[in-house]
Formats: C-alpha cells, structure tokens, sequence
C-alpha cells in the first residue's frame, strides 16, 4: 500500500521541520525527492544525506517559491533530472507577526505570496509533468480558521490557500490528480520560535488537547504518506486536521 519506489516528489521548505519529515518519510518507502531551500543550505544538504541512505535519489534546489523564475528554473531541473513528478508537497511559508493595525501593503504581500500563491505557481508548473494519478498537498495551520494574535497577515494566507486547494481539486480533478490541504496542529517547530509567547502556546496546546500531547512533524508527515498512497484515492479538496483533537475543544 506503501509501495512508491520510483515517485519523485518535491517538498518546499524541506530542509528543516514539517518539510523534513515529510521528505524522510517518502524516502522510506521508496520516493526520490526534491528537497527545496531558500536560506538554509547546509540544514538541505544534510537532510538530503539522511534521504539518500534510505537508497533513493536527492536533488537539493535553492529556489525562492515566491518568484516565480525561481520556481520555473526549478522544474526545469526537476525535468532534467527525473523527467516527472508524482507529488507535490507546498510546505514552504513564512509572514510577519504583527497586529493587524500595523501591517503594511509589504507585510501581506510577503505572506500572500509565499504561503498561497506559491501552490498555483508550483502547481501550474507540476502539472506539466505529472503522470495520471498525481498528489499536490500543501500544508496550512489552524490560523487560517481561528483568530490567534498577531497572526494575521499569515493565517489570512492560510485561509486563502485552502480556498485555493479548493478550486485546484475541481479544476485538476478530471485529470486523476488529488488536491489536499493537510492542516497541522501546535507543532514546536523553528517557525514557533519567533512567537513571543511561544511557551504559554505550547503549554496551552498540550492542555486542551484530548490526546495529551503536542503534534509532531512525524504525525504530518504520515498523513502527507498516506495522501500520496492509493488509499486516498477518492480523497479531493479536502482540509485534515492533524491535531490531537484540540481544535474541537469549545
């Protein structure tokens, strides 16, 4: 069921956290990756070492997913190098914390850019060269539908790019592709350093979780692993929450 050796995915952001866990977790069942970077060159490349020992492919791309010739130069070397791709995973995202009264016009750009108009450039450029039968998920959190302070301009974007995945799914659904949002719970990665309050959020997550316990990048990426395996086949459009059960606390 978990048998992809062969499928070439591209993960963006994939060289740290939920992006690295979902590259490790297909490179044990047998996909060869993209893992795609932007500032974090040696963090990609030693998480394209760990790839490589499950004896699968590695191509390491810096590529900056909001440009849009960033993103063209790297499906042409995903076509030269493997000639397809299987799955797409937009995980890359990034914005500013601040409260919605002192954004500016670049602040929302910023976020807009990267974390939702990303997947159509990225999913305009895959199609191209995606076989019947391929996945594109991208990687949102519970701010595109929950109010948490300062996260405006980010979980705005997130909200839209879940819209996105939407209209994607209908729109790519004819050509046997599935379109997917996998949304993550509380998850103590780097991007939740730069909250200031990062501890009273984690320790808050924990609390009124039913399962007990935070999400890990782990617990994404076997949803991520399951998205891409023929048992998700009748799966479109959808939104799965990956939280422990914290988001249906009252």
């Amino acid at each position: 069921m978990y048998d992809l050796h062969g499928k070439v995915a591209l993960i963006t952001g994939s060289s740290r956290g939920i992006g690295k866990a979902i590259a490790l977790k297909l490179a044990e069942n047998g996909v060869n990756l993209v893992v795609n970077y932007v500032r974090h060159r040696q963090d990609a490349e030693q998480t394209a070492a760990q790839i490589e020992q499950h004896g699968v492919k590695c191509l390491v791309v810096k590529a900056n997913v909001a440009e849009d010739d960033d993103v063209r130069a790297m499906f042409e070397r995903i076509g030269s190098e493997f000639g397809r791709i299987d799955f797409l995973v937009s995980n890359a995202a990034s914005g500013v914390l601040k409260p919605a009264m002192e954004l500016s016009a670049r602040h929302w750009n910023w976020a807009m850019d990267i974390n939702a108009r990303a997947l159509l450039t990225l999913t305009q450029q895959a199609v191209p060269l995606m076989p019947a039968g391929g996945r594109i998920m991208a990687v949102s959190s519970m701010g595109a539908v929950r109010a948490i302070e300062n996260y405006t301009a980010v979980g705005a974007s997130k909200a839209a790019l879940e819209s996105l995945v939407r209209h994607l799914a209908v729109e790519l659904g004819p050509k046997q592709i599935n379109v997917n949002t996998i949304s993550a719970g509380a998850v103590d990665t780097e991007a939740l350093k730069k909250f200031p309050n990062r501890q009273q959020i984690l320790d808050g997550a924990i609390a009124r979780t039913p399962l007990g316990r935070l999400t890990t990048p782990d617990d994404v990426a076997n949803v991520a692993l399951f998205l891409c395996s023929e048992l998700a086949g009748m799966i479109q459009g959808q939104t799965i929450v990956v939280d422990g059960g914290y988001s249906i606390r009252a």
